[in-house]
């Protein structure tokens, strides 16, 4: 009984949530129409997800230094819910499977913050490179998921490189960021959006359960030049996100994350 009871005030909060971030995004629409010139609607995205993450049962922790310059974020990918929780620490844009765009609510929050969905194969590659690298030349962070897939949330897969290129193309630099789920100080089970299941009956399953702690750690920031070897930044990138996950695992309160660096080279105050 408990837990359709917590559905029940779950799906209240997020219904008015939800309408907040309607009507917000039609005052955005009417102001573009009426001003005719584009506005940047990542600020307003922010507080939407802020409000949905909340909504929906998440209790996020940040550590670090959010850059306050446009960025190339980087962050390993758990869930459907990245999305949510990660917009609401920043104001930035998604980079995302075609897919996403298809999902109920989320799918229409994303494409209301301005996602840049994807493709993929058909050589997109370049195509994703530019838009990248027009979006951060135009002052606006962008975050991308270089495993490619979510994960179980215990280990990161290896990165992706090609799309590193669109920081130096951009001349912004590169902040990786760590995400984990605890539950009862331990990894989260239920929060890993993994194989075949769908988001209608997982989002179900996770609003009947107690909050959930998010942990999330932004590591300092390095820099990307014609130099530099991608797949090396890669393994490096990878290697300081593995570390930031670990030391989410490890900690009994998200009270005693903080950010550990990791970076070897390059990094920018």
């Amino acid at each position: 009984m408990k837990d359709y009871a917590r559905l029940g005030y779950r799906l209240t909060l997020f219904t008015l949530s939800l309408s907040v971030t309607i009507t917000i995004a039609c005052g955005v629409s009417l102001a573009e129409l009426l001003s005719r010139r584009r506005i940047d609607r990542t600020p307003y995205a922010r507080f939407c997800f802020h409000g949905a993450a909340r909504s929906l049962g998440f209790r996020v922790r940040q550590q670090g230094d959010v850059s306050t310059e446009p960025v190339l974020y980087l962050s390993n990918h758990i869930s459907w819910s990245d999305i949510p929780v990660l917009g609401g620490q920043s104001p930035l844009r998604f980079l995302s499977k075609a897919e996403v765009g298809k999902w109920p609510v989320i799918g229409w929050l994303a494409g209301q913050a301005g996602t840049l969905f994807i493709k993929r194969g058909g050589g997109k590659s370049l195509h994703c490179r530019q838009e990248i690298a027009n979006t951060l030349t135009g002052g606006q962070s962008v975050l991308i998921f270089p495993e490619g897939t979510t994960t179980t949330g215990l280990t990161v897969l290896p990165f992706h490189s090609r799309l590193l290129w669109a920081a130096k193309d951009a001349g912004v630099n590169i902040q990786p960021i760590s995400i984990g789920y605890l539950r009862d100080g331990q990894p989260d089970h239920l929060a890993p959006f993994i194989g075949d299941d769908e988001f209608q009956s997982h989002i179900l399953r996770m609003l009947k359960r107690p909050s959930v702690d998010v942990g999330v750690i932004f590591h300092p920031k390095v820099t990307i030049d014609e130099h530099s070897d991608l797949d090396a930044l890669a393994a490096e990138l990878h290697q300081t996100v593995s570390t930031g996950l670990k030391q989410i695992h490890r900690c009994r309160s998200l009270d005693d994350v903080t950010s550990t660096g990791g970076m070897t080279a390059r990094q920018t105050p």
